[in-house]
């Protein structure tokens, strides 16, 4: 949506209401081609599996009682994971996502929807195209029914009808879009093993930037957001949910889209201000070192010896 949409990132193209579709449109095609090769050529030698990595908010209704807001909540998922993962794991794109969009377009006067349509060999050559499901996930929002006027210009954006609230109370110690909400991670990994028959779930984005620079390197924020999702994580493995591995965005601070080195996500400082790019351990360092080496939340009653 950014690069082909509005245009904020790389191509850097202003396609509205199709450039992000067509460019989807590819890409899950590119996708199950790849897995095909591999699965045809290189998987009796080698044993690897090919997957694809998908990044997806959680979206709550603001009203559980509302049927507008729950319906809000689902086309929320449905326009961001469920656009690449229905797909790979159903055959098609989301029901509600050929309806909106194919509403849409008949409203402008279009003779065919802005979202592509798989051909019957396309579908039964793309679905079944990935051995797991990478997932990055850093945010939630509170999501209810938002009618946008009739627009002769529409946009990835406004076809799905809903907007977007966040908890002032929830904490959010970086960029503007990124809060700290842990439970919705636990919702979305059960709605991943209902939709898609509970695939195999490695974790490859999670974490939390600050905006500001922290010269005392005391990262607690991120020590929190981590144990917070974490700990969503375990009770979703409690929950029958397949994950196999967790991975922390990122190791390093480093260039983060049209942010540029101004949004740090790194568990290690980096003075870029200095040509050999020395690296400092932030807080959160030790935090996950204990993690790791525990495989877990270390007991806080054990003493080392």
């Amino acid at each position: 949506e950014k690069g082909y949409e509005t245009g904020e990132h790389a191509p850097g193209l202003k396609l509205g209401g199709c450039g992000a579709y067509k460019a989807a449109h590819h890409i899950i095609k590119t996708h199950a081609k790849v897995w095909h090769s591999y699965n045809n050529t290189w998987r009796r030698e080698q044993r690897g599996m090919v997957g694809i990595s998908l990044t997806s908010g959680w979206g709550e209704p603001v009203d559980p009682h509302s049927q507008t807001d729950r319906d809000a909540a689902e086309r929320y998922i449905q326009f961001h994971l469920g656009w690449f993962a229905n797909p790979i794991y159903r055959g098609d794109y989301p029901e509600v996502m050929k309806n909106y969009v194919g509403k849409k377009s008949a409203q402008q006067g279009l003779g065919t929807s802005r979202l592509p349509t798989f051909s019957v060999q396309e579908k039964t050559y793309i679905k079944g195209t990935s051995d797991f499901l990478g997932i990055g996930h850093f945010t939630t929002r509170y999501v209810l029914q938002k009618n946008f006027p009739f627009l002769q210009v529409s946009s990835y954006h406004t076809d799905h009808d809903l907007a977007e609230l966040v908890d002032p109370n929830w904490p959010a110690p970086g960029p503007k879009w990124l809060y700290s909400v842990p439970w919705g991670f636990r919702r979305l990994l059960n709605f991943i093993k209902t939709q898609y028959g509970n695939p195999l779930i490695y974790v490859t984005e999670n974490g939390v930037s600050e905006t500001l620079q922290c010269p005392q390197l005391c990262d607690e924020w991120r020590i929190q957001y981590l144990k917070g999702y974490i700990n969503e994580i375990l009770k979703a493995l409690n929950d029958g949910v397949n994950v196999k591995g967790y991975t922390a965005w990122s190791l390093l601070d480093k260039f983060e889209w049209n942010k540029g080195f101004s949004e740090r996500f790194g568990l290690y400082h980096i003075d870029f201000n200095n040509k050999n790019k020395p690296r400092y351990p932030k807080a959160s360092v030790d935090y996950y070192k204990k993690i790791i080496s525990a495989n877990g939340f270390p007991n806080p009653r054990e003493v080392m010896s």
